[in-house]
């Protein structure tokens, strides 16, 4: 007999909690590792495939655009089938996706591989997510996403340092190969350990009446100007940092700005590490300040137009270091600052439409993510390799974000004190 049946409840968080949700946060460890890893090796996969600077942008966007198509699906099949199966099933296809990039014997082959890896990718962190929710108290939750965050960051941390060094010691098949072994790991571990709640946690059972509920699901969770901002916050903090760290920035430190390709190693460590502080940082600030939400949102997002145009517009052929190592350093808020996006749709949102308003809003950064990615490229081929003009299609997503969130803030604001009016009453009114 279970001990939900008993009539006991094994208490969220503690070390079985932990231990089942640092499965999960390895899996998307490794996700995050094979996506970056082609940040650091741009310029080797234009050299192995013998394409310009559009064909090499195109590995990304396809990538994300997997990614991001597969956003409100995946939020879907992890309030249906739960978080273990989707791990599962996302594992394996980054891993094959990993593997295929490091045997492709041609540009197209390689298109492929990086589109499945991107569909692999793009089961891990919403799964992740709803592990936290299970697993922990919800009082945890900003802190628990940015924690995730964190150890996300610590996967582009591994392609910048090992990554990067390997393919210049034992080459393109040996160095993709090889990490695709991390893959069959956490799959392991995955099938070994993960449970998708505490026992005596069970969620209530949810009626899935095929399209007609799919339709629902989605049209309730977008109505909630929550979920919708979220959305926006995620879309207009997340990209630039994702845009230089995912394949832009080895190309412009090393080819626009004149550094080695160490030291421009270096500069994106700097945003890897960055990122890691300032994640925890928000995580405790949101956690005890819950109004700072969207002022942290704001300001990272002006700050980081303010150094970007500092950059590129610089008078001079090169910008001066101490510009550069800024300019990486407030890069490395924006994805502490993206999760914030979470902060908004999960409250929102009730636990079975958890998955999938974390969908719509994680699709938000990936959409303007490979947006810029094309842009960018498009720009470059367009203008001669000029980084002044290809760089400043940043603004132009930024205003565009920055007008949503104005929009919609007062809405989701008036929407939530709403909720939570109604949750006290109600607590008032619950018989002892």
């Amino acid at each position: 007999m279970s001990s939900a049946a008993l009539g006991t409840r094994e208490p969220l968080g503690g070390r079985r909690a932990l231990f089942v949700w640092g499965i999960g946060v390895g899996v998307y460890f490794v996700a995050v590792i094979f996506r970056t890893s082609l940040g650091v090796a741009g310029l080797d996969a234009a050299d192995r495939f013998h394409v310009n600077a559009s064909a090499l942008s195109t590995f990304s966007i396809l990538q994300l655009l997997v990614y991001a198509g597969m956003q409100i699906p995946v939020g879907l099949m992890v309030d249906r089938l739960g978080t273990k199966k989707v791990l599962v099933l996302g594992t394996a296809l980054f891993t094959v996706g990993q593997l295929g990039f490091a045997l492709s014997p041609s540009y197209a082959t390689a298109l492929a591989s990086r589109a499945l890896l991107g569909c692999g990718d793009a089961m891990t962190f919403i799964s992740v997510l709803r592990l936290g929710s299970r697993w922990f108290p919800a009082k945890h939750g900003p802190m628990i996403g940015q924690v995730a965050a964190l150890f996300g960051m610590a996967g582009n941390l591994v392609s910048t340092l090992v990554i990067a060094r390997a393919l210049h010691g034992v080459g393109w098949t040996q160095t993709f190969a090889g990490s695709s072994l991390a893959g069959v790991v956490v799959l392991v571990l995955l099938l070994l350990f993960l449970r998708d709640h505490p026992e005596g946690h069970e969620p209530p059972p949810a009626h899935h009446a095929g399209a007609a509920f799919v339709r629902r699901q989605i049209a309730a969770a977008w109505r909630e100007p929550g979920t919708r901002l979220g959305m926006w916050v995620h879309f207009t903090t997340q990209f630039p940092a994702m845009v230089f760290l995912l394949l832009w920035g080895m190309p412009f430190l090393v080819e626009a700005q004149g550094l080695s390709r160490g030291t421009a190693g270096t500069l994106l460590t700097l945003v890897v590490l960055s990122n890691m502080v300032v994640g925890l940082v928000y995580g405790q600030l949101i956690a005890r300040h819950h109004a700072a939400r969207l002022p942290l949102a704001l300001a990272t997002v002006g700050a980081t137009a303010l150094l970007w145009a500092a950059t590129i517009a610089y008078p001079a052929a090169h910008a001066p270091m101490w510009l550069l190592v800024t300019l990486c350093l407030v890069l490395g808020a924006c994805g502490p600052a993206s999760m914030i996006g979470f902060d908004f749709s999960r409250p929102a949102n009730p636990p079975e439409r958890q998955g999938t308003a974390s969908g719509i809003t994680n699709m938000g950064g990936f959409v303007a993510s490979m947006t810029t990615l094309l842009a960018v490229g498009v720009l470059l081929d367009a203008t001669g390799d000029n980084y002044r003009i290809a760089f400043s299609s940043v603004f132009l997503l930024e205003a565009l974000g920055l007008t949503q969130i104005l929009r919609l803030r007062a809405r989701a604001e008036r929407r939530e004190r709403d909720r939570l009016v109604a949750s006290r009453v109600e607590a008032v009114h619950v018989p002892v």
